[in-house]
């Protein structure tokens, strides 16, 4: 492979490449504010200048007059043409400097001073506060103090762009990553620049609003804090904030993710895409960026034995051992799983319901489809409709399937994971007439039926991990610890085996996932190239 000499160092890189994009493809940040590597080329920013001096010792210099203070006049002198490393492709034996160039960090220490001329020191209430380009980029090439002593210009401030944006114009370095994420992997090009200079500003479409199901992309573009989305503003500063790798829970694509999460409270106040070009290249859907939302809503977090009035909460013990006397007085027990549940807790239950419960047909619990498209949103909104099913050994049924052995009396208890579920009334009545066992982490239609419900952990609280429409396992990690009295599903129902008189020796996920052997879907994929430095 052919290769760039950047700061010394080799790098490799493929044909059409341009310098930046070598470099981050190698986990090396050449700074810059409008390139993003999956977005067009706008070299707007000039932060990314660099030196070049092209095979054959080819160099593009300058004329110049510098002062020369024995002489006490300027002087012609010479200094080599800075080329943006966005734009310019690599060619083989380039040597390119950027941190050992005298030439480029002064520079940088020039663009850094022009954008920051009007920028308003509002770090303290802004949402960038931390994870900022022009507070990193200060530290590492300026640490100088503000020359322009004039009132800055002033321009539109906490602008509502739509149901889930606020534009921040002053904060705004005009880079247009938003726009271009808009017109380019949106699909709508809804967004535009306006002006020149320091009156440059980001507006709306005349008669439109920043709407559809990809808005909160432009958040993530924004390396300051120009753009925000209401869901997060003023929510958590992030340096409290610890991130795990995760994926997203809201349809069969399987969208790469990192969960932030305040270990503090628990509380997981944001979602937001985790590289990975294999599956969601750099980004999320709305819809998927807002499924942080379920880790603290309608949560279960006590069990209960009983039905309506009857109701009551109960310790965890006393709930499994009501469950294990259910399934020990049954003549036959139904066992569903749940598209909406890891692999590894739809696998603990289809090993006991099929060696242990004499289970024959097992059933699959899911949401029905909704508006996928062909950028991210796939039709099917359950994470691991293809992990249950493998789980399950292939042979997975509807849970309306369920309806006619249930009425007739052949399945007298059912055991189920309670994920969400989609039930129409005829199989909701005849769940009604069995005896529900559910492990769930929030309430849905099986918990308010069920005789005896056992809290278990949210996706973002358990190790596990789902098989995308793909056929692509991919596991994610544990973030907060469970809420209330709530297990990993997988060890509730290890549990529930062992009061049934059943044990299982399965005390970590290890153990489960050996018992699986790798069947259960293909090789995990990893990102093909690092976490791209704007994501942050």
């Amino acid at each position: 492979m052919p290769t760039i000499k950047l700061d010394g160092r080799e790098i490799p890189f493929e044909k059409g490449d341009t310098i930046i994009r070598a470099a981050w493809r190698q986990g090396l940040e050449i700074p810059h504010y409008c390139w993003h590597p999956g977005l067009s080329v706008a070299a707007n920013c000039r932060m990314c200048l660099v030196e070049i001096e092209r095979p054959g010792g080819r160099q593009m210099m300058l004329d110049v007059l510098n002062w020369d203070a024995e002489k006490g006049d300027y002087v012609p002198s010479k200094k080599p043409k800075l080329e943006p490393a966005c734009q310019v492709e690599c060619l083989e034996n380039m040597n390119v400097k950027s941190e050992s160039s005298a030439f480029v960090s002064d520079a940088r220490k020039h663009v850094q001073e022009y954008l920051l001329l009007n920028h308003p020191v509002d770090c303290p209430i802004c949402d960038q506060a931390g994870e900022c380009k022009l507070q990193d980029y200060w530290l590492q090439s300026q640490r100088a103090p503000k020359r322009m002593h004039d009132e800055i210009v002033h321009k539109p401030k906490g602008v509502s762009f739509g149901p889930t944006i606020v534009y921040d114009a002053e904060r705004c370095i005009v880079c247009t990553r938003c726009v271009r994420f808009m017109d380019e992997i949106a699909k709508d090009p809804v967004l535009d620049k306006r002006e020149r200079g320091n009156l440059g500003e980001i507006v709306l479409s005349p008669g439109r609003q920043l709407e559809g199901k990809y808005t909160m992309m432009v958040d993530h573009v924004c390396p300051v804090g120009a753009l925000t989305t209401k869901d997060f503003r003023f929510k958590s500063r992030v340096w409290f904030l610890r991130k795990v790798e995760t994926v997203c829970p809201g349809c069969a694509t399987g969208c790469n993710a990192w969960l932030d999460y305040d270990p503090r409270t628990g509380e997981v106040p944001r979602l937001r895409p985790r590289d990975n070009q294999a599956v969601n290249q750099f980004w999320m859907c709305d819809d998927g960026i807002l499924t942080h939302k379920r880790v603290q809503s309608g949560r279960v977090v006590t069990a209960t034995v009983g039905r309506g009035k009857d109701r009551k909460a109960v310790t965890p013990s006393a709930a499994l051992k009501a469950a294990a006397e259910l399934l020990k007085g049954a003549k036959s027990v139904g066992a569903v799983l749940s598209a909406q549940r890891s692999t590894e807790d739809n696998f603990t239950l289809a090993h006991i319901a099929k060696t242990f419960l004499g289970v024959g047909e097992l059933h699959l619990a899911s949401l029905g489809t909704w508006d996928g498209d062909a950028i991210l949103r796939d039709a099917d909104q359950n994470p691991n409709t293809r992990g249950a099913t493998l789980a399950a050994g292939g042979a997975v049924h509807p849970i309306g399937e369920l309806t006619e052995p249930v009425v007739g009396g052949q399945v007298g208890v059912v055991v189920a994971l309670g994920g969400p579920v989609d039930l129409d009334d005829v199989t909701a009545g005849a769940l009604g007439r069995a005896k529900l066992i559910v492990f769930s982490d929030a309430e849905t239609a099986l918990t308010k039926m069920a005789d005896v419900v056992l809290p278990i952990a949210s996706w973002a609280e358990q190790d596990g991990s789902f098989v995308n429409r793909q056929g692509t396992e991919q596991k994610f990690v544990a973030g907060p610890k469970p809420i209330g009295d709530a297990l990993p599903g997988w060890d509730a129902l290890v549990r529930l085996a062992k009061q049934a008189g059943h044990p299982l020796d399965w005390k970590r996920i290890k153990d489960v996932r050996k018992a699986m052997g790798g069947a259960a879907a293909r090789p995990s994929t990893q990102p093909t190239a690092p976490e791209a430095p704007p994501a942050e």
